[in-house]
């Protein structure tokens, strides 16, 4: 192992528990050991993927967050028998890797509940509300400190809880303490004065309008907190370990409303002054452990943050309030292992607590240990598969059903979470298979293959393997999507792959020799011929990679993800985009997540790009384009306009029982789609 990420390897102690390094695997939505959304139970598929985390060293295991009391059933969750012996047996063998697992008990989510269009409706319905309680009760789901609006849902109000309802809660955090315990259990952490989730709402000021005893000063605002660690160290015992998941500043100006990276704002909500003061409260209630970062569901990237935020984004603040402590202190966000080393050593953090790089690669811990960081596979911060609660305009959460009930998925690793659906079974009868297409899809259909033990021979017709994602990588902010493609090139070529550059294949009937065939040829943009002057327009190829001159004012032609990101980094280059958008918002697609897709809507309204929505360029001429909006035409000037309307598939001939098509040839998707049809395909041969 290099010396460098010999600090992460060191043991420190939570209360009386040592854990064996300073590696927190962070809890995410869908990895719970009870159940996501429905009843809790003891759910082998995350007790599998939690497992194997140990196993490769991860120190610190923290399952995906669990709430107090089922979303759906209302059942307590100190009252499911069955699944507390389910759980005893499994710490055993948990024990065995000699790594600690802690809890994640949560208070609810408050405005933050995710609620789709249906649950909206009822949210909104008292009658159909109380009707549909039995099963799921989404104004309880929603309640929250005081009367606030929800983070997803226009005219949806949390209802405040009362005070009975709070005690009750806290009891209840205190018995299923004690009941993780007596399971084996090492420790519980609280969800969380956090993120903008139900404690979060009784600790700010601006969320919390109560004027009883959980309301009004900070102490009372704090009061929810505090009772329920002293609930716990009364019936768990004062020696269980309990962690805080701790925001130390909001980064929020408003309701649905975040702060950029350096942006000067009065904050909304807990500003450093006031987190410094929270943190003394917490700990003298009896917290062993803050788990933190930063940011709310209205400023929901610094607590899930996409790759427009550097690396270590939250570091300086959390390495602020550790000095206001004596407690270990975690920080979790973009977290770079030798930087994390780097501050562990030098005794300004305890731990280094990261999420998504446990869902992309399963042993990347081991691949540090080993010398091999080199093999690690990227995460690029999607949330496409992970986390993708989406919401645009006048919308609720857009997220389909299967995401709704199956997150803590990953796009570029399909068999996590669901290794029962996605594995490796070794063929019976190899076969040759020819791959057309070095895109992302292309080459993961090379691996696959490989592995099963066929022998996949992949044909590219540029001179360079990657594929249209060398050109949604080439922003500055890209480097994950960058490290990405060298991965899979370091991949196919340590599998000894058969690979043909500068080939193109345009007959399939050209192909002999072949037991399969798999098609990768993805999409080409879209044209609009009707509009005139559109020759005149750039693609995102010449744009990004080709560095064609644009000048300074570049009107983009369309407002999705491709056409905000690419504006965002002409931004950061310091020129002066504009968007026109046909739609009613930005990115408004399904399947994005919000914390990716507020940051580019947020960060164009910060940086005064110019969007013009439900608008059409109807004429592009030297130095200008005629755009059509409600209120009529008018010109824009412009240097450059860069076609972003979108893309269409272009598969090369016809499918049949031996030929078969891998992504944005089939149909426009991203990453996920493109991988997990790959895999699709590929486990079928």
């Amino acid at each position: 192992m290099n010396e460098k990420y010999e600090a992460l390897f060191t043991p420190f102690k939570i209360g009386n528990v040592e854990i064996p390094n300073r590696i927190v695997q962070c809890s995410m939505g869908g990895t719970s050991l009870f159940g996501w959304l429905e009843p809790s139970h003891f759910d082998t598929e995350a007790a599998d993927f939690l497992l194997k985390r140990a196993k490769d060293g991860v120190g610190l295991v923290l399952p995906g967050m669990q709430t107090i009391r089922d979303t759906m059933g209302r059942k307590w969750l100190d009252q499911n028998r069955s699944m507390y012996r389910q759980l005893k047996p499994y710490m055993d063998e948990y024990h065995k890797t000699g790594g600690k697992l802690f809890i994640q008990l949560a208070g609810g989510f408050g405005r933050s509940m995710a609620v789709t269009p249906w649950m909206a409706a009822l949210g909104r319905n008292n009658l159909l509300n109380k009707i549909a309680s039995p099963i799921v009760d989404v104004q309880y789901s929603c309640a929250s400190a005081s009367a606030t609006p929800n983070r997803w849902a226009d005219n949806l109000d949390s209802r405040p809880f009362t005070v009975e309802e709070i005690q009750e809660m806290v009891w209840h955090f205190g018995a299923t303490a004690k009941k993780l315990r007596e399971a084996g259990v090492d420790g519980v952490e609280i969800h969380a004065v956090h993120e903008g989730y139900n404690l979060d709402q009784f600790a700010i000021a601006n969320m919390n309008f109560r004027n009883d005893q959980y309301g009004g000063s900070l102490e009372n605002r704090l009061r929810f907190a505090t009772e329920i660690v002293q609930s716990i160290k009364q019936q768990a015992g004062a020696d269980f370990p309990v962690s805080l998941r701790y925001s130390v500043v909001s980064k929020t100006k408003g309701w649905r409303k975040g702060a950029m990276p350096g942006e000067d704002f009065e904050e909304f909500g807990r500003d450093m002054a006031e987190s410094e003061k929270v943190v003394q409260i917490l700990e003298k209630a009896g917290y062993d452990f803050l788990n933190c970062d930063n940011g709310t569901y209205d400023a929901w990237y610094w607590a899930h943050p996409p790759q427009y935020l550097p690396d270590n984004c939250n570091l300086a603040d959390v390495e602020h309030i550790r000095q206001f402590v004596k407690i270990p202190v975690a920080c979790a966000g973009r977290m770079d292992p030798v930087k994390a080393a780097e501050e562990i050593a030098a005794g300004r953090l305890d731990a280094m607590a990261i999420a998504r790089q446990n869902l992309v690669d399963e042993n990347w811990v081991t691949k540090i240990k080993t010398g091999r960081e080199d093999e690690i596979r990227p995460c690029i911060r999607c949330h496409n598969g992970c986390f993708n609660f989406s919401k645009t305009a006048g919308s609720e959460n857009m997220q389909s059903l299967e995401d709704s009930l199956h997150l803590g998925r990953c796009a570029l690793n399909p068999p996590t979470m669901q290794h029962k659906r996605y594995k490796i079974v070794p063929t019976k009868n190899p076969k040759r298979v020819a791959v057309i297409g070095g895109g992302i899809g292309g080459m993961e259909c090379c691996l696959v293959l490989k592995k099963r033990g066929h022998k996949p021979v992949l044909f590219e017709k540029t001179g360079e393997l990657g594929g249209l994602f060398i050109t949604a990588s080439a922003m500055s902010f890209k480097e994950n999507d960058r490290e990405l493609i060298q991965w899979y090139k370091n991949e196919v070529a340590r599998e000894g792959i058969e690979i043909h550059l500068n080939t193109e294949i345009n007959d399939l009937g050209t192909l002999r020799g072949f037991d399969e065939i798999i098609v990768c040829t993805g999409s080409t943009p879209r044209t609009m011929p009707s509009i005139k002057g559109f020759e005149k327009t750039l693609n995102f190829t010449q744009l990004l990679v080709e560095k064609k001159e644009v000048g300074d004012k570049v009107l983009f032609l369309g407002g999705g993800q491709s056409s905000c990101e690419a504006a965002y980094d002409l931004v950061l280059q310091g020129k002066h985009p504009i968007i026109v958008e046909y739609g009613n918002d930005l990115v408004a697609a399904q399947a994005t997540c919000l914390a990716n897709t507020s940051f580019l809507r947020d960060a164009m309204e910060y940086h005064k790009v110019p969007v013009y929505l439900h608008s059409t360029v109807t004429e592009i001429g030297d130095g200008y384009a005629m755009v059509k909006g409600p209120d009529g035409s008018f010109k824009v000037e412009c240097d450059a306009v860069v076609n972003g309307i979108g893309f269409v598939p272009t598969p090369v001939g016809e499918k049949g029982a031996h030929v078969h098509r891998v992504g944005d040839c089939v149909a426009i998707g991203n990453l996920r789609t493109v991988i997990w049809r790959a895999w699709d395909i590929c486990m079928r041969i």
